[in-house]
């Protein structure tokens, strides 16, 4: 039974008990033509700034309907149910729409059943169990990347998705631009010849200077937004963006970054279902101070095949994929190649040509209808962040450390292996 179906029981089944909630499809201009009942009803799950950003791209499509916002910071959630009852009462042209809910607790949205499909977007250490729950309530989900704080953390997410059989779109927009598709395209059809190198340039990362606890905001629930990483004093820098650059928390650029450049990596080498055996690099981070992810780093992979990839904030931010014929180069604003023709090249209808999406968010949307996996899964998105999880700890170290992709173990390294997961904080557990 799928989760459009259960939904339409449980409306059948609640009758005026859901129905003041559900939009009409005729109010939507859709003429009748996508009935309630077939609406794919959303709730957003952290609606800081990337959250509030997927959740203006979920409002343009009529075909689904927000329904909860949730957020622990109390200002962000009714800004975010605001915004949604003001683009809702807009196209219903009902001032007194008020068919959105906030929530302080992500576990009321995914307990609601009328709930088809959430959008989550929250700090790295909270990634791992509301994708867990929300798998096990046979919610569909576009979450965010980086897929997770900890290798382990992934690996019981990607396990718990197929499990239950939902459909997981991972927020690695760059798979549905096509500059990047193109550049993939070239190097797993062989127009580069055998390829060398990838050089994968990630953004240097910030400082600050140790910071004075502060009181916390009126409305905003500290306590939980630390959910299950250790308890440390609350001071204005360490929440919201700035989550990011703080090692309890994230991994800084390395995985925040990492997680777009070293997926397209992947995605063109064709090793998006495993990943190196090797890792050795270098990484200076902050001796003092609030932040203590690494501010500069360059490590090195080498794949089963012998390639070698370069993941490094000393390196043109992009990928480069180098063969001996030519290179390529992408980013978010360009494609280069030498030599240049290859830019016109044509990829023949016989050879290989990759998952095509124009839009990351209306792939998930037509996913969670046909039930095909779409171009961001989260297998993927996990074999693409280890790679950035594995530079951390092969740095942190201070050494080489070997790989097993199939295990997911590093090779007679128990030191290296119990870096792969972390303690929770009680009363959180996977």
């Amino acid at each position: 039974m799928t989760p459009l179906s259960t939904r339409r029981q449980f409306l059948k089944s609640a009758g005026a008990l859901a129905a003041p909630t559900v939009i009409p499809a005729s109010a939507l201009g859709l003429s009748g033509t996508t009935a309630p009942s077939n609406r794919i009803v959303l709730g957003c799950i952290g609606v800081g700034s990337q959250g509030t950003g997927n959740m203006r791209n979920f409002l343009r499509f009529p075909e689904a309907q927000i329904v909860a916002v949730c957020d622990v910071d109390r200002q962000r959630r009714e800004s975010a149910r605001q915004t949604v009852l003001d683009q809702y009462r807009r196209d219903t042209r009902r001032g007194s729409f008020e068919g959105c809910e906030a929530y302080a607790d992500f576990r009321e949205v995914i307990d609601r059943p009328d709930i088809d499909a959430l959008s989550i977007a929250l700090p790295d250490h909270w990634h791992a169990i509301p994708v867990v729950m929300a798998a096990r309530a046979g919610k569909n989900m576009y979450a965010e990347k980086p897929l997770a704080l900890t290798i382990a953390q992934g690996r019981a997410m990607a396990d718990a998705v197929r499990r239950y059989g939902v459909i997981f779109q991972t927020g690695s927009q760059q798979r549905s631009d096509r500059r990047f598709r193109f550049a993939c395209e070239l190097v797993r059809n062989g127009r580069l010849g055998e390829l060398r190198t990838i050089e994968v340039g990630l953004p240097s990362g910030p400082r600050t200077e140790p910071q004075p606890e502060m009181p916390v905001p009126e409305g905003f629930d500290y306590d939980f937004w630390l959910g299950p990483a250790p308890w440390a004093p609350y001071t204005e820098l360490r929440c919201h963006w700035n989550f990011r650059w703080i090692l309890d928390y994230s991994g800084g650029q390395l995985t925040d970054w990492g997680a777009h450049h070293c997926d397209i990596a992947q995605w063109g080498l064709g090793t998006t279902r495993t990943g190196p055996v090797e890792f050795e690099g270098h990484g200076e981070y902050p001796p003092d101070g609030l932040y203590d992810a690494a501010t500069d780093y360059a490590y090195e992979c080498r794949y089963e095949n012998g390639v070698r990839m370069i993941v490094s904030s000393r390196v043109r931010g992009g990928v480069t994929f180098r063969g001996s014929e030519g290179w390529v180069f992408v980013n978010r604003g360009v494609i280069e190649a030498d030599p240049p023709g290859l830019l016109t090249t044509v990829i023949a209808p016989q050879e290989v040509h990759l998952y095509e999406s124009a839009n990351h968010h209306a792939n998930f949307l037509a996913c969670v209808r046909t039930r095909r996996e779409p171009i961001a899964p989260i297998e993927e998105a996990h074999r693409s962040i280890t790679i950035s999880h594995i530079g951390n700890i092969c740095m942190r170290l201070g050494r080489k450390v070997r790989w097993d992709p199939d295990r997911e173990r590093f090779n007679g390294d128990a030191e290296a292996d119990r870096m792969l997961s972390r303690a929770m904080r009680a009363p959180w557990s996977l």
